[in-house]
């Protein structure tokens, strides 16, 4: 069994809460939006990380870490990018990859809103753990907890971390 904390699009910013968190995880990943490397530097300090790049990321960044991450993570097969829709409106560069291979979970940052869809006609499903960083539209900075244990997403939360 593996705790899981993941979040994305902290555009730069980490603070004592995320910190909080991490040291509770198993590992932390990490949906894209990075911002600066001091983020994942203070999150690798404490518990592996697994992360990918966003749109906002300089070169820096995107030598680090990939645009996407394919793995098997307590026999969970998951995909994690940063850009990828929802369903059933997945974006061009995902929509027929998922359809061929389907993960059981896949992992998107980018809008900024917390969102959690199963999409049944793929056995799929979609996690979007909303910000934590202080950027951007949204209102309540937001993460999410869970654990994986022989195949199955098991006890999500959110974790609201205040208003930005």
């Amino acid at each position: 069994m593996k705790k899981i904390l993941l979040l994305s699009d902290t555009h730069s910013y980490i603070d004592d809460r995320i910190l909080h968190y991490a040291k509770e995880a198993d590992e932390v990943w990490h949906a894209g939006d990075i911002g600066d490397l001091k983020v994942t530097d203070a999150i690798e300090a404490i518990t592996p990380l697994r992360a990918v790049y966003g749109n906002i990321d300089d070169d820096t960044i995107r030598r680090t870490f990939p645009l996407d991450q394919h793995f098997n993570c307590e026999g969970v097969s998951v995909w994690i990018t940063h850009i990828g829709g929802y369903p059933p409106k997945y974006n061009k560069m995902t929509r027929d990859k998922i359809r061929q291979n389907p993960p059981h979970l896949f992992i998107c940052g980018h809008s900024h809103i917390l969102k959690v869809i199963p999409d049944n006609k793929i056995g799929t499903l979609h996690m979007n753990p909303g910000a934590a960083g202080k950027h951007g539209f949204h209102k309540m900075r937001t993460m999410l907890r869970f654990t994986l244990d022989k195949g199955k997403i098991e006890n999500l939360e959110v974790i609201e971390l205040g208003k930005k």
